[in-house]
C-alpha cells in the first residue's frame, strides 16, 4: 500500500466550492482533473489544491450528470505526477483495492479493501462495489488496484451499507475522456435524455442538436453570490485582504493561510457561533512548562482571542456569535487573529522548541 499512496499523494486532489468538498484526480497527459459532477454542480469554476498543484481557481470544462462525471482543467502537464487507467473489466471478486481522497476535507487519506461486486447496477450504470472506507469528501477519488492504476472513480456510499462503496468503472472514463477529447478548447455536457456530448462552441442556443432537450451549458451557470450571514462574513474577509473565493470549504467553512499558519473560520447556523481558529506548532515532548506560562501570561494581555491547548495542538481562538456581530469589530479581531496566528507559530517554535503543523 506504502508505494501506491507515495505515487498518488500528489496527484489526488482537493476540490472545495461554496457549496461543498471532494476530491479529484489530475490526468497530468490530458491536462485534465477528475472528479464527479455532484461535486462541483453548480459551478463554472472551482478551488482545487494538493501537494502537487498549488491551491487556485481553475475552470470545469465538462459536466456529465448521467455518469456523474466532471473535468476540470488542470494546471499543466507535469510528467512527475503520471498515474495510469487500468483495465475495469479485469477486477474480479476479491482483489485489493485502494481507495484515495480527502475525507472530510482534510489531507489525503488511503483505506484498503476488497471488491465484493463487479457489477452492481444502479440507474442502468455498472458500478464496482467495495469495502474500502468512504466518507464525505472522497468523492471523485480514484480507486485503485493492486499495479497503482486508477480502476475507478469512486462515486457514492450506502449510509447504511457497513462501508460500502460504489466506483464507475475506469473504462467508461476512458471512452468519456476519448469522445470529450475529439474537440479541443471546448466546454461540453453530456445530454441527459439522448446521451451525446454537446460542445458548446458549437451551440446558438440551450437546446441539444440530436433530440432537442434542454441543456444547461456551463457557461449559463451563474456566479455565486454569497447572502445573509455568509456574505457579512465574507466582507470582513475581503476588509483583511484575503482572497474569498480560493479559501470557501463549503457554504459556512473559509480556510486562510497566513505566512506558517492556518486559520479555519466556521460559522455554526443553529447555535448562531462564529469560530475563527488557528492551528498552530504542537507541543514538544519536553519542557512544556514554559509554554504553559507564556499562554497564561498572553492571555491575560490579548483582547477578543484566546489561546488554547487541544490535544497536542496550540490553539489561537475567536468567538462571536451572528447576532451581536459588529462588523466593524469582527474585522478588527480577524485581523488581530491572522497576524498573531503567523506572529506567535514562528515564535513557539523558535523560542520553545515547539513542532511545526503540516499546513
Amino acid at each position: 500500500m506504502k508505494p501506491i499512496i507515495e505515487k498518488y499523494k500528489d496527484s489526488v486532489i482537493q476540490i472545495a466550492t461554496p457549496f461543498s468538498v471532494g476530491t479529484g484526480f489530475y490526468l497530468s497527459n490530458k491536462n485534465i482533473i477528475v472528479t464527479n459532477e455532484h461535486v462541483i454542480r453548480n459551478n463554472k469554476a472551482v478551488v482545487v489544491e494538493g501537494n502537487g498543484i498549488n491551491r487556485s481557481l481553475l475552470p470545469v470544462i465538462y459536466i456529465d450528470s448521467k455518469y456523474d462525471l466532471a473535468f476540470i482543467k488542470g494546471p499543466g502537464h507535469r510528467a512527475e505526477m503520471e498515474i495510469e487507467l487500468g483495465d475495469s473489466d479485469k477486477v474480479l471478486e476479491g482483489n485489493s483495492v485502494v481507495a484515495a481522497g480527502h475525507p472530510f476535507g482534510l489531507k489525503f487519506t488511503a483505506t484498503q479493501g476488497i471488491v465484493s461486486n463487479t457489477r452492481h447496477i444502479q440507474d442502468d450504470i455498472n458500478y464496482i462495489q467495495h469495502d474500502a472506507a468512504l466518507n464525505p469528501g472522497n468523492s471523485g477519488g480514484p480507486l485503485i488496484n493492486d499495479n497503482a492504476e486508477v480502476i475507478g472513480v469512486n462515486t457514492f456510499i450506502l449510509r447504511d451499507g457497513h462501508s460500502l462503496g460504489f466506483a464507475l468503472p475506469s473504462n467508461v472514463l476512458k471512452k468519456t475522456l476519448d469522445d470529450f477529447l475529439k474537440e479541443k478548447e471546448s466546454l461540453a455536457v453530456r445530454c441527459s435524455s439522448c446521451l451525446n456530448i454537446i460542445y458548446e462552441k458549437f451551440q446558438k442556443d440551450t437546446y441539444c442538436p440530436n433530440c432537442g432537450a434542454v441543456v444547461k451549458f456551463i457557461s449559463s451557470i451563474e456566479e455565486y453570490h454569497a447572502s445573509g450571514i455568509r456574505r457579512s462574513l465574507e466582507d470582513i474577509l475581503r476588509q483583511n485582504q484575503i482572497d474569498v473565493e480560493l479559501c470557501r470549504r463549503g457554504p459556512y467553512n473559509w480556510e486562510v493561510i497566513e505566512g506558517t499558519a492556518k486559520i479555519l473560520l466556521s460559522y455554526h447556523e443553529e447555535s448562531g457561533m462564529i469560530v475563527a481558529e488557528s492551528i498552530l506548532a504542537r507541543l514538544p515532548k519536553e519542557k512544556i512548562l514554559p509554554i504553559y506560562n507564556w499562554l497564561m501570561q498572553q492571555n491575560f494581555e490579548l483582547r477578543g482571542l484566546s489561546l488554547g491547548i487541544n490535544k497536542n495542538n496550540i490553539m489561537l481562538t475567536a468567538i462571536m456569535y451572528d447576532q451581536f456581530l459588529k462588523p466593524e469589530y469582527a474585522s478588527i479581531i480577524l485581523k488581530d487573529l491572522f497576524q498573531k496566528a503567523n506572529e506567535y507559530d514562528e515564535l513557539i517554535i523558535r523560542q520553545f522548541g515547539a513542532l511545526p503543523n503540516e499546513l
